[in-house]
């Protein structure tokens, strides 16, 4: 019995991802092994997954991978589990588009998975049922089975609201409910710890979250909602390793990515695509590194270096390591996070100004506004780390600072919406503010790799 579920929200801010880390946490303590994955192209909530399963979380985003690549990612990845969780993203059948590309009514879809709603029940009683009934109604294909409801004010409350719903869908199972007034602030700023992130603050969150799940969650139903014979193929042709190339494969190339609480976020396929194709990966830190380790080829990518700023500029000695390396021909591709470390400096929220590492002449200054946020798809103005001109990639951008001054002779290797990214000064250097997700050109990772062999052959 394939046993997966998909925790859907009514819409952003009703509790989705607390419910999904609380369930997550209450089934690994019964012993099941718990496959995470995440709907669309959020790179953080996965790194709470990852923390609390012990197991590394997927995102299925048909934006990126196509409904056979979703499939594939799936597959590939539950197999092992007891049972797969799969929290959605935004609203049920929000998604890119007037077609809803990648909401997590398509994924749970495609991948046959039963949906459970959440619903946030603040302010109404009966009117409840209405709000479920046009989510159960409105797509006769979705396998909506049950429903949470939170920030439920009495037992009598959620008593009130159960009877309502169950009056008009009788099919749906109401699951429980959690209390408002829980105070259940995730703490921030903890996903990328990597083993640091086993902090008392996160521990006492996810052990009161977990007690939260077993009072007030029927998580046995849970688990017979999730048991589906509902079998899905992989589709060959979405195997986005078939085209590396043999010379790289044999190369044993060492890839240094950065990965400590200043940098952490990738896509977990971009790191195995690199695995696939041969490389090995070395896990630096710019934050207590003192130099780069014989390696062919770097990928700094996303995180908060914001909150490590005056760390990573006193963090000299790494700095110049790293900065000689790449003068000498190092391929580095550097994202959002990581385009800010390459940058000349850094302005923080109150003005401080911490230098860089210079090999992007710009300035990079922080503000409290979102600057750009969504889906991009880029095309290659002209060859680069990744692409060859007129190529072209999918990504996701999500940035509060903003480039303040660059110099003009700063390359601009791809673009998007008429907008000019992909920063570089020298062949061996891509930055730029998008997470690029290589599944979407698996192109990049032969490329990346044919430029770090190069170096490697070279004997610098």
């Amino acid at each position: 019995m394939n046993k997966k579920i998909v925790i859907a929200g009514s819409r952003s801010g009703v509790g989705k991802t607390t419910l999904a880390l609380g369930l997550m946490a209450a089934l690994k303590k019964q012993g099941l092994k718990v496959q995470p994955f995440k709907v669309g192209p959020d790179y953080i909530d996965p790194g709470f997954h990852t923390l609390i399963c012990g197991r590394n979380s997927y995102n299925l985003d048909s934006y990126f991978l196509g409904a056979a690549g979703v499939r594939r990612t799936f597959l590939q990845n539950s197999q092992q589990a007891d049972i797969s969780l799969v929290e959605g993203v935004m609203g049920l059948f929000d998604g890119k588009g007037k077609d809803s590309v990648s909401s997590t009514a398509e994924i749970a879809k495609t991948i046959k998975a039963p949906v459970i709603l959440v619903i946030d029940a603040r302010k109404v009683a009966q009117s409840a049922a209405a709000v479920v009934y046009g989510y159960k109604n409105y797509d006769p294909d979705l396998n909506l089975k049950g429903v949470i409801i939170n920030n439920v004010s009495s037992p009598h409350h959620f008593k009130l609201l159960k009877e309502a719903v169950e009056a008009k869908m009788s099919d749906l199972k109401i699951l429980g409910y959690l209390p408002k007034n829980q105070d259940l602030e995730l703490p921030e700023r903890h996903l990328g710890l990597v083993p640091v992130t086993e902090s008392r603050e996160l521990e006492i969150y996810i052990q009161k979250l977990t007690e939260l799940m077993e009072e007030y969650i029927d998580l046995e139903g849970i688990i017979e909602i999730s048991e589906s014979d509902d079998l899905i193929e992989i589709d060959s042709a979405a195997d986005f390793s078939s085209g590396f190339k043999d010379k790289i494969k044999k190369a044993k190339i060492k890839i240094a990515v950065a990965l400590d609480q200043a940098f952490n976020f990738y896509y977990q396929a971009n790191l195995e695509l690199l695995k696939a194709a041969g490389a090995e990966i070395i896990e630096i830190s710019p934050l207590n590194d003192s130099q780069l380790p014989e390696v062919d080829a770097a990928y700094f990518g996303g995180g908060f270096p914001e909150s490590f700023l005056e760390e990573l500029a006193l963090n000299k000695e790494f700095k110049n390591d790293l900065k000689e390396k790449i003068s000498e021909g190092l391929p580095i591709y550097a994202e959002c996070g990581g385009l800010m470390y390459l940058s000349s400096q850094v302005k923080d929220f109150e003005g401080n100004i911490y230098q860089m590492l210079d090999l992007i002449p710009a300035e990079i200054e922080m503000t409290s506004k979102l600057q750009e946020m969504g889906y991009r798809e880029i095309e290659a103005s002209a060859d680069n780390l990744l692409l060859n001109k007129g190529e072209k990639a999918r990504g996701h951008v999500f940035h509060y600072s903003k480039i303040s001054k660059i110099e003009a002779n700063v390359k601009r290797k791809y673009s998007y919406r008429k907008i000019r990214e992909g920063y570089s000064t020298l062949e061996n250097i891509l930055a730029s503010y998008v997470h690029l997700h290589f599944a979407s050109n698996p192109e990049m990772v032969n490329n990346f790799l044919l430029k770090a062999l190069a170096y490697q052959k070279s004997g610098v």
